[in-house]
Order: C-alpha cells, then structure tokens, then sequence
C-alpha cells in the first residue's frame, strides 16, 4: 500500500486479515493474531523509503512512508511501574508496537526482532526507543507487562517499555493508532492488528511496517532465523536513518 493511502486504508486491509486469521485459527486449534505478508515479493520500491534499506528488504517488512504528522499523544506506565507519555522522548527515534503481554504467537516474534534491532543498532542505540502498548485488556497490571518483558529478555534492551493502563485509556491508544482488538476472554488470546510505527525525533510519524509471523502444522508460530536476523536490520535501518541528523 503507498504511503499517502496508508493511514485511510490499512482499517479495512486489518479487518480483512483478521477474518482471514479467525478461519486458519480455527482449523489449527489456536485463536491468535496471524498478519501474513508477501515475503520480499518482486515489485516497484516506493519513493520516499530509506536509502539503506534494500527493495527486498522494504518488501518483506511491508514498509511504507506514512502522511508527516504528529504521532497521537498518550500517558501510560512502563513495566518498571514508570508514568511516560510520548511527548517526554521527543529528541529520540520511538519504535512503536503493540502486543498482548500473554501472546504466544507473534509478540514473542516481534520481542526478538527488536532485541535484534538494539544490537545491529551500535552506536545509535542511545537515540532510539522501543515501546510497546498493552492490548489485553484482561491483563492490565504492571506485573503481567513486567512478566512478558522478563520471559522475552525484552529487560535486555536498556531503552525498552511495555505501556499499560486502564482499559479506558488502552483504547483510546488503540483507536488513535487505529489498532484493531478483539479480547474474546481472559483465558484467550488477544486478535490484533500489528503495527509498527516509527516516530521520529519531532515527534511525528514517518514509516510503517507489517510485522508477520508463519504457522507450522500443529499452530505454534515461528520465522525464519534469516528472516528474524533480516526484520532487526531492517528495524535499526529505519531508526537510525530517522536519527540521522538533517
């Protein structure tokens, strides 16, 4: 999808999916988020994408320049129990997803790609953060995103938070980003849209990417070791060119 259309169309791109994800859920015995992208399928590069990040590359992440506007504004709690608003790491590149603190599908996925993306950051990961949203509403607590951000050695990453807060506050950080949630229960996993935006030093949103993961025959989620190690590069690519002084 090109950029310009990117923010009014990905909503129905994401209901689709999700229909998609219900019906292979089902089939598998799990009930799971399953965004599924063209793997660096051939086509046209888009203008406006990074330099340093290669066709291929840009394809397999689904990788889009987005409108430049001013990310949506929130206050939340980190899983060390600290209040942070987005406003507050202005001056630093925010790596932005979302991801359900009991998810065994692709959140795990996605924690290793930015524990990749840290270390192939080098000298510039100062200048970046990596956040994440809570989007269980059933498991609200400081000690269930705190829980995930241990299992998955997200505690690695220096510059890392897992966001939380009331349901009420939640949503309205989902809608904002326009983040699709169905929470059939507290036993269940979460569906979602994933989504991961980058946002640049001013605060404004820049790129977004589709993050993926693939199913084996008995449901459990994986990808690719070359394809983990391709999605951290591409990660650090894209916040370091946004770190980049002008």
């Amino acid at each position: 999808m090109s950029g310009p259309a990117v923010r009014r169309g990905r909503g129905l791109v994401v209901i689709a999916a999700a229909v998609a994800v219900l019906i292979v859920a089902a089939s598998a015995g799990y009930v799971a988020i399953r965004v599924r992208q063209q793997q660096a399928a051939a086509g046209p590069r888009q203008s406006g994408l990074p330099a340093s990040v290669s066709t291929s590359l840009a394809n397999l992440m689904q990788l889009s320049p987005v409108p430049v506007t001013s990310a949506p504004e929130f206050t939340l709690t980190d899983q060390g129990g600290q209040t942070m608003s987005l406003a507050s790491l202005r001056g630093r590149v925010v790596v932005l997803e979302f991801m359900d603190p009991h998810c065994t599908d692709i959140c795990p996925i996605v924690s290793q790609e930015f524990i990749d993306a840290y270390r192939d950051l080098g000298a510039s990961a100062p200048h970046v953060v990596f956040l994440a949203v809570n989007v269980n509403r059933y498991h609200l607590q400081v000690a269930d995103v705190a829980a995930f951000s241990a299992e998955q050695r997200l505690t690695t990453v220096p510059a890392w938070h897992f966001l939380t807060g009331s349901y009420p506050s939640l949503r309205a950080v989902w809608q904002a980003y326009q983040i699709e949630v169905d929470a059939p229960g507290p036993d269940a996993d979460v569906i979602h849209s994933s989504q991961m935006y980058f946002i640049d030093p001013q605060g404004r949103e820049r790129f977004l990417a589709n993050p993926m993961a693939d199913h084996n025959t008995s449901g459990s989620s994986y990808l690719p070791a070359n394809q983990l190690a391709s999605w951290g590069q591409g990660i650090a690519l894209v916040a370091r060119h946004l770190a980049a002084p002008a």
